[in-house]
Parts: C-alpha cells; sequence; structure tokens
C-alpha cells in the first residue's frame, strides 16, 4: 500500500485532494493494512498497565501484627466467644483477614502479539486518517513556544511526535506540553498510540518502524 508524505504547509490544507500531497511512499501492507484486533489490543494494553504496577503493597495479617502471642481469657466458662489471641482479625487491633502481600503483576507477552498489536493500532489510525507521514520535523532551538504556535499553526493540538532518534531540541521543545509527546521509534509503545489524537511520524522513522515489524 502507498501512504502521502505531507509538508507542514499541506498539512493546514483540506485533506481529500491530489494536490495536498508532497509524495508517496510504498509501505508493506503486513504492517500498515492489518485488521482491527481489538480482543488482541485489549491484552496488550491491559498487561503494559500491569507491567507498571509497582505491587508492594502490604497490609499485616494476625502473624505479622506485634503482640496477641498470650490466649486473653479461659477456654470455658465465661460466657463469651472462645478466643486464642487479641490479634485476631474480628478483634480492634488486630490482623486483617486477607492481607495484601507484594506481588508482581508482570504478565507473559509474547514478542508476536506485541508487534501484533502495534500493527493492529497504526492501521486502524491510518484508516481514520489520524496517521501522518512528514518528511521531517525538527526545530532550530529548544523553546516550547516556538513549537506550540507550529503545531497550532498546523492544527495539532493533540499530537504524537515519532522520529527515527530522539531529538533533544524537539524533545525539550515538547517537554512541559500535556498534549504533545516526543518519541524515537524505538521508545514507540501502543498505550502512546492511542492515547493522541493524531500520530506524526517522520519518513526516517516510518522506514524504521515498519523494518523493526516486518
Amino acid at each position: 500500500m502507498e501512504l502521502a508524505i505531507f509538508s507542514e504547509g499541506l498539512l493546514e490544507m483540506p485533506a481529500g485532494a491530489e494536490s495536498d500531497v508532497a509524495g508517496r511512499i510504498v509501505v508493506a501492507d503486513e504492517v500498515f493494512a492489518k485488521d482491527f484486533n481489538e480482543p488482541l489490543i485489549h491484552q496488550v494494553i491491559t498487561t503494559y498497565f500491569a507491567g507498571a504496577r509497582s505491587g508492594t503493597r502490604k497490609q499485616k495479617n494476625r502473624s505479622d501484627v506485634r503482640g496477641g502471642g498470650a490466649k486473653p481469657y479461659r477456654q470455658k466458662g465465661t460466657g463469651r466467644a472462645r478466643a486464642g489471641s487479641t490479634r485476631s482479625p474480628l478483634w480492634r487491633g488486630g490482623g486483617v483477614t486477607f492481607a495484601a502481600q507484594p506481588r508482581s503483576y508482570i504478565r507473559k507477552l509474547n514478542k508476536k502479539m506485541y508487534h501484533g498489536a502495534l500493527c493492529s493500532i497504526v492501521s486502524e489510525l491510518i484508516r481514520q486518517g489520524r496517521f501522518l507521514v512528514v518528511q521531517e520535523f525538527t526545530v532550530t532551538r529548544p523553546r516550547t513556544r516556538d513549537i506550540v504556535d507550529r503545531l497550532y499553526k498546523l492544527g495539532l493540538v493533540n499530537v504524537l511526535i515519532v522520529t527515527e532518534r530522539l531529538e533533544d531540541k524537539l524533545w525539550l521543545s515538547a517537554r512541559n506540553l500535556k498534549w504533545v509527546k516526543v518519541l524515537s521509534v524505538d521508545q514507540l509503545d501502543p498505550v502512546s498510540l492511542i492515547e493522541y489524537e493524531k500520530v506524526l511520524i517522520t519518513v526516517s522513522g516510518l522506514r524504521k518502524f515498519e523494518g523493526r515489524l516486518k
């Protein structure tokens, strides 16, 4: 399949006309024309967030709470319910019945599934017209105002910018903006792809992304 390559000036023009395309690039159908696989994407996204959990939550059960070694009163003859420890979960100051313990939330996810989700997401973005390819996207100095004016002029207010390598000046210009994120192809992940309204990727970044998933 072919993808249109836009220049910054042409991004401002209404889409749909042949004149708004600066060029075209041939890409692999196996990467950019996949069916939308919602169950796979859901599994990959939930696995991604599960792996980000610290898993350090810790509560004390009856054996962790200090004290409670002596039987509070005799077994029979008091008229009260039998008790063997003051640290029972039934007692005030006792432990938690099903106390949370530190654990790992990491789930196994093979490379084929991860790459399949990336291809599925990108293919759907292309079908929706939310995946834009530009020849290059650089800045001359690390200044937030410059990139804000530039993106507003292009009509991009919620955008993920993907380059072949992470460019320091571009990253520094956008790091204070919640609605802009700059990543290299190696840093690209499924969550970032679905988080933003538009994805702006350079030609060199597109080729590297394609080679990574083929």
